[in-house]
């Protein structure tokens, strides 16, 4: 069976199969490369485990002697997500503890250019809208509330109610405009439309904590969950009454999943049991490989669009981590 995007070869320049950046005194909690430069990362990462102390915005650059450190910016509150801006390469969303959002310049090494702070409590989750036409943020926090943000603007354009507990994970579709999705303490997967944002789809994904979801890049009907009960869970939206797939093998709670930008049928999760996972849902035996590199709870992961097989995580033991899984290099 072949799928889009499945047989593609790394392109750019020659990178190592598997670096390390150390994180002195910071626990990482996100990890993102970014959408416009091929060899630039993000982490976020938090003192003392993000339970107390500051955060730290950590730029790095790879190269084929490794991971270098590009800038880095402190924050007076642990950082526990980000996302890259899809219309400026220098610029970054963190979110933080201290119920605020924070917008930097990669290339000013000085504060941040605007902070957002509406939340009343912790914002765990924020997205920047890759749909055209669009250029929003979206915040998820542990006051159970979703925001919605223009950079132009200096306060949240819209606010989501609806969630019965903490809000671990908010990502905007990559297909249609003004379309978001939310993961919650409250066992439900909810999916919003900016236009009605007192009607969202309602799906009770797991009979547990749900911290991450992710679009599928090739279906816009398709999501997957990872949940407190250690599974995944595939979710069409045309029908949710029951998940399309269900993936077991992680021995404690899922933290992370991300869908593969060039094969429709893989995806990746992480987790507290220290291991990173890889999968095709469309197989007999989906679990293609265990990665375990990380002594803690591994938090943060993303693949690269410009390297594909490429894989970045982060985790509480104060390293950043890319390589290429053996089952994610792909000859053409």
């Amino acid at each position: 069976m072949s799928h889009p995007g499945c047989g593609s070869n790394n392109i750019g320049m020659k990178l190592p199969m598997a670096a390390a950046f150390r994180l002195p005194g910071r626990h990482g909690y996100a990890v993102e490369f970014s959408p416009y430069l091929p060899g630039r990362l993000a982490c976020a990462a938090s003192q003392y485990y993000g339970i107390a102390g500051c955060g730290t915005l950590v730029v790095l650059e790879q190269s084929d002697t490794g991971i270098h450190l590009f800038r880095s910016f402190d924050w007076n509150d642990g950082l526990f997500d980000l996302t890259w801006s899809e219309n400026n390469e220098h610029v970054l969303v963190t979110c933080s503890g201290d119920g605020s959002l924070q917008i930097w310049d990669t290339i000013q090494p000085t504060g941040p250019l605007q902070v957002y702070k509406e939340h009343t409590q912790e914002v765990y989750s924020v997205d920047w809208s890759q749909t055209r036409g669009e250029q929003l943020i979206v915040s998820g926090s542990w006051d159970q509330t979703a925001k919605l943000w223009d950079p132009t603007v200096g306060q949240s354009i819209c606010t989501f109610k609806g969630h019965e507990g903490v809000i671990y994970s908010t990502i905007w579709s990559p297909h249609i405009p003004g379309c978001f999705a939310s993961a919650s303490g409250d066992q439900t997967l909810r999916i919003w439309d900016a236009k009605a944002p007192r009607l969202p789809v309602v799906i009770p994904a797991h009979q547990a904590e749900i911290l991450s979801c992710d679009w599928c890049k090739y279906d816009q009907n398709l999501l997957v969950t990872g949940a407190v009960d250690c599974s995944l869970k595939g979710w069409d939206l045309r029908n949710i009454r029951q998940p399309v797939f269900s993936l077991f093998g992680h021995t404690y709670a899922v933290r992370r999943v991300k869908f593969s930008p060039f094969c429709a049928t893989v995806l990746l999760s992480c987790s507290y049991d220290f291991t990173v996972r890889i999968w095709d849902f469309s197989k007999l035996d989906p679990l293609l490989e265990t990665v375990e590199h990380h002594t803690e709870f591994t938090c943060g992961l993303d693949l690269s669009l410009h390297h594909p097989g490429q894989v970045a995580d982060c985790a509480w033991d104060e390293t950043v981590k890319i390589y290429s899984p053996s089952s994610l290099v792909i000859s053409a």
